[in-house]
């Protein structure tokens, strides 16, 4: 593995992508065939969590990933209330335990897992990788493979039809400007993985909504747009531009 990253970070990192995406699905489809969601998926998504660490923390690229602390205050970063009210939108309508107590718990593990692994490798390996020879085509690719990359929703079983599936990759391309410029401006990853853990694990404990789900949809993607579209705006324009 560090023979290959030494010869392209580039090649890599969408190494790390493609086998993140197609295990990902392959596992999904066999928690299905054993009948507890996530629970094939979970084990998997740790051991690529540890394998990644652990590799990240020997050769010493700990603190060019974001394993550290943000160089910036919080209160640069609004204490990253925006992010908690996003997290919080999985809760807004009530909660409840939709998979059971084997379910819930696999479910969240995976998500958690998963928001170290997508957090490490399209904001850490990928970002880094393209940034040592334009920064900004860096920023745009991180967030716009990181959203393109939920368009598998379509096609892995998960029930998402095409408009929820294309509000998702909405969603995770806002998310992904927001992410990466807070991991560029601060160059700590521990707040962004934090956020896509919680975000990824509270959606366990979402709880039916009595409203229409079509304007369930709509109300709450409206105000998820209008949330993180003023934070990234904030964080466009809060920062020096020499800081690119």
């Amino acid at each position: 593995m560090t023979q290959l990253y030494k010869k392209s970070e580039i090649t890599f990192a969408i190494l790390w992508i493609a086998a993140y995406v197609v295990l990902s699905s392959l596992a999904d489809q066999l928690s299905e065939s054993v009948g507890i969601e996530k629970s094939v998926t979970a084990a998997l998504h740790v051991a690529m969590s540890l394998i990644l660490f652990l590799w990240i923390t020997k050769n010493g690229l700990g603190e060019k990933y974001g394993f550290c602390g943000s160089k910036l205050p919080a209160s640069r970063f609004l204490f990253y209330i925006p992010l908690a009210v996003i997290a919080s939108a999985s809760l807004w309508h009530g909660s409840s335990l939709p998979l059971g107590f084997p379910g819930t718990l696999f479910y969240v593990i995976s998500m958690c897992c998963v928001g170290f692994l997508e957090e490490v490798i399209f904001r850490g390996l990928l970002f880094r990788a393209m940034e040592k020879n334009d920064r900004r085509t860096a920023i745009i690719v991180s967030a716009l493979t990181f959203g393109l990359g939920h368009i598998v929703n379509l096609f892995n079983g998960s029930g998402r039809d095409l408009a929820s599936s294309a509000i998702q990759v909405v969603f995770a391309v806002l998310v992904g400007f927001v992410l990466v410029l807070i991991f560029l401006r601060g160059g700590s990853l521990i707040p962004c993985i934090v956020f896509h853990a919680v975000n990824n694990a509270l959606g366990a404990f979402e709880a039916e909504s009595a409203m229409d789900p079509t304007l369930e949809m709509a109300l709450n993607g409206a105000l998820i747009v209008v949330v993180l579209g003023g934070y990234l705006l904030y964080l466009v324009k809060a920062f020096p531009k020499q800081a690119d």
